[in-house]
């Protein structure tokens, strides 16, 4: 009996090994279809030093660490030079501040770059030396107007302004410098005009529009630059708004901006795309003197098409499992789902199946002892002589055996004990055959009185003829 049970269990644990390398097999294809995992650090492409996309990478950053991702901040001359890096196969996991309108729609689309959506308005000012707005752009014939750096998304947007103007190189001298160093030689006199492309917050408007030694520029044709240009939104900024006890602006100014998008490779990863909205949610959410609460970020694609990743954010918020659980746990629970979701596709009819497969086994081994014994009681059946007779009994002993060998689980033993009854028919019958033929072979003698031995010394008297028919 503790055999039996031994090899039972031996049986169980073949079972457990085999559906254990089924699954370890499962895991390893799934793990060959989905092998990658985020990147534990991610470039972004910002700005010059002290510009808004400075500031904003900081934020950015802090908010990364936070999940235990590093974002290391690249300092560029803006969103022309951090298109063009993020557009770099080299670039690897990488990210950038786009400024709106700065793409020719007639080059390439640049299909491996995403929009996660747009995050910002970033009014263009022009500011010039001086306490009030120049009467006509005259004013400013020969003097040193700061366009922007070479790459930064400033000198993009001056140049294509000017150039609706009519104005070139041979009317003023185009200068290139960073928004900081704009604002000094603004406020040292050594520029004419200067051209920022920075949000309300930035320190460097600030500076210039409370300094009193700059003036802001109107533009009084607000309008028509938002109709020439359709990425451009016509923008206020309210009177007194930078210091109501000054008065400054001392009246409503007309203003337009490009919006900021946030680019991204579209093979980044999805987890850190999503970590990217999160946080941007938590910057750019907020009220602004342009934009109500709520306004930005915005699923607005102007220059890149919208990462399905963004979209479904848009549409439904972070996955399920980022709001509940630290990053990298719901990284890690996801790409868990991912790889079990196919797995229990795979796993849930095999194992289900198992059972019925091993119950099959087992009674195509009874069936196939029940196949020999057809064999036998066939030749029974056909007339057997005493040579079949007599091969037939160790052979029904020996499936006899064997059958006693043989082990079950107790849901099938039921086959086995109706197998044994009808081997001992089986039996029972060969036995009646061979009794019945050694009868019949005594039957055909007849019986014969034994011989009585002559006493010493006398003849064997011949036996008297009987009687004679007449």
């Amino acid at each position: 009996m503790f055999s039996h049970a031994l090899r039972g269990q031996k049986r169980v644990v073949a079972v457990a090994v085999a559906a254990a390398a089924v699954l370890a097999l499962a895991i390893w294809v799934a793990v060959l279809i989905f092998p990658r995992a985020p990147p534990h650090t991610v470039v972004m492409f910002t700005g010059p030093e002290g510009s808004t996309y400075a500031e904003l990478g900081i934020r950015y950053r802090e908010i990364l660490a936070r999940a235990g991702v590093e974002l290391k901040l690249v300092p560029t001359a803006g969103a022309v030079e951090n298109l063009h890096r993020l557009a770099d196969p080299a670039a690897g996991p990488s990210v950038a501040f786009v400024q709106g309108g700065i793409v020719d729609k007639g080059a390439d689309p640049r299909p491996a770059l995403v929009s996660l959506g747009t995050l910002q308005f970033e009014p263009l000012w022009f500011f010039h030396a001086g306490s009030r707005d120049p009467y006509t752009l005259d004013a400013l014939r020969g003097e040193r107007i700061a366009i922007g750096a070479e790459g930064s998304g400033t000198r993009a947007l001056a140049l294509r302004l000017l150039a609706v103007n009519r104005i070139d190189a041979g009317f003023a001298k185009f200068v290139a410098l960073s928004p900081n160093d704009s604002a000094e030689q603004l406020l040292r006199g050594e520029l004419g005009a200067a051209f920022v492309s920075a949000s309300w917050s930035s320190p460097v408007v600030q500076r210039l529009l409370t300094s009193g030694r700059a003036a802001l520029v109107n533009y009084p044709r607000a309008d028509a630059y938002v109709a020439l240009f359709p990425f451009l939104t016509r923008l206020t900024l309210p009177e007194g708004v930078a210091d109501m006890a000054t008065d400054v602006p001392p009246h409503d100014i007309s203003l337009f901006a490009p919006k900021v998008s946030l680019v991204v490779r579209s093979d980044l990863h999805d987890a850190i795309q999503y970590l990217l909205l999160q946080a941007a949610a938590e910057i750019h959410s907020g009220p602004d003197v342009f934009q109500a609460a709520g306004r930005f970020p915005a699923p607005e694609a102007d220059d890149f098409p919208l990462s399905p990743n963004a979209r479904q954010y848009y549409k439904s918020g972070p996955p399920w499992l980022q709001r509940y659980l630290p990053f990298w746990l719901a990284v890690v629970a996801g790409q868990a789902a991912v790889l079990l979701i196919p797995l229990a596709g795979i796993l849930y009819p095999l194992l289900r199946g198992m059972p019925g497969l091993y119950a099959w086994s087992v009674r195509r081994r009874i069936y196939r002892l029940y196949g020999e014994l057809k064999f036998a009681e066939g030749e029974i059946n056909a007339g057997a002589n005493d040579d079949d007779i007599a091969r037939l009994q160790p052979r029904l002993l020996e499936l006899e055996q064997r059958v006693n060998r043989l082990h079950v689980p107790v849901m099938h033993a039921h086959m086995l004990y109706t197998l044994k009854m009808h081997i001992a028919l089986v039996r029972s019958e060969l036995s009646s055959r061979s009794a019945g033929s050694a009868a019949g072979r005594a039957g055909s003698a007849g019986p014969r009185p034994p011989e009585q031995p002559a006493p010493p010394g006398q003849a064997q008297a011949p036996a008297a003829p009987g009687p004679v028919s007449g």
